[in-house]
């Protein structure tokens, strides 16, 4: 299973998050998504599951506190991080069991095993803020085991090839 990460979009959809989440089964917005549009615009894609980040209004039906989930025997946990202060992969594994835990918040790209758990910040797909490129990620489930891939939006001037 192919799944496309994002978060921090803020409002804003680059037309590079087209090119790169092409071809994924489900996307995760890890938070701070901005209005309802951007939810609509990603379905375009793919399937959309979302959490609120801590600009987005609460009492939104189509954001969730948090996800638990489980595809092809790998557990999933996505929040925005915020809750747990500044979040860092020791203080999000000291917290969530699964085996891959998903955040945004800091807009800081992040992959990093910790044990057995996979931590995953897939950076800010919105507007550039703090000097950080924009990105997206790549969440491949097979066989009972994750991997992910980072990709950079502002180097897409072409679709994405994925091996098979």
């Amino acid at each position: 299973m192919l799944i496309g990460l994002i978060s921090d979009t803020h409002g804003m959809v680059r037309p590079q998050v087209h090119e790169a989440l092409a071809g994924v089964e489900l996307i995760l917005h890890a938070g701070d998504v901005g209005d309802d549009a951007i939810l609509d615009e990603l379905e375009t894609i793919a399937a959309v599951l979302a959490v609120y980040g801590n600009t987005d209004a609460p009492g939104r039906p189509r954001l969730k506190e948090s996800l638990d989930l489980v595809y092809g025997g790998v557990s999933i946990h996505v929040s925005h991080g915020h809750e747990v202060g500044s979040p860092t992969p020791a203080r999000l594994v000291e917290r969530y069991p699964a085996d891959v835990i998903v955040y945004g918040h800091t807009h800081r790209q992040l992959v990093e095993r910790v044990g057995a758990q996979l931590v995953v910040n897939p950076g800010a797909a919105g507007a550039r803020r703090f000097k950080l490129e924009s990105s997206v990620a790549l969440l491949r489930i097979e066989d009972g085991r994750a991997d992910v891939e980072l990709v950079p939006l502002a180097v897409l001037v072409r679709p994405v090839v994925r091996p098979a």
